[in-house]
């Protein structure tokens, strides 16, 4: 999925580039609005990124596989600063930083996109979209803001993810034209 690499590609470039004038901070959310957008590329440490990209492959094999299209990655730009604004919820999270927002986000379109099809893929869609709601529920997102992860040497947002998946969801459904399908032409 070239949105993937897109993604990929914007955080290799953010690397270098100063973390505190791009990263999500919940005080400058009205006066620096372009961080609900940059603050997806900013990423904390090295395993932190590394983890994203590995994120980015999985979720770009999952929508190839899937053939998703133009529709799906018009709602995974909507999503994205959805995605960080929907962190205005957890006010004990001053700052935030990573893709993983995002890519639940476009998790959650993939598995939208797979339910609305018929026969075998939707029942794909239907097990993406369990394991997804599976993965949020056992992160506990309305614990602690922020978490050390085993094997992570930054902490975790899990709430992020649930935001991400949540604006996913409304972003597919502000993309996607009522009562049309999407077509797998590989025909699986």
């Amino acid at each position: 999925m070239t949105l993937c690499a897109a993604l990929a590609a914007l955080s290799l470039l953010a690397w270098p580039l100063p973390r505190a004038a791009l990263d999500w901070q919940a005080g400058l959310a009205a006066a620096q609005p372009w961080r609900a957008a940059t603050a997806a590329f900013v990423h904390w440490t090295p395993t932190h990124l590394a983890a994203n990209l590995a994120g980015c492959a999985v979720v770009a094999l999952l929508g190839w596989r899937a053939a998703l299209g133009r529709r799906e990655a018009a709602a995974g730009l909507v999503a994205l600063p959805l995605a960080q604004l929907g962190l205005l919820l957890r006010p004990d999270l001053p700052r935030y930083a990573g893709l993983s927002g995002a890519l639940h986000a476009l998790a959650a379109i993939a598995a939208l996109a797979l339910l609305a099809r018929r026969g075998r893929e939707r029942w794909i869609g239907a097990a993406v979209a369990a394991g997804l709601a599976a993965k949020l529920a056992l992160e506990q997102p309305f614990g602690p803001a922020l978490r050390a992860t085993a094997g992570f040497d930054f902490a975790v947002a899990p709430f992020a993810h649930l935001s991400g998946a949540i604006a996913g969801a409304i972003a597919w459904r502000l993309t996607m034209r009522a009562g049309q399908p999407t077509r797998n032409p590989h025909g699986t």
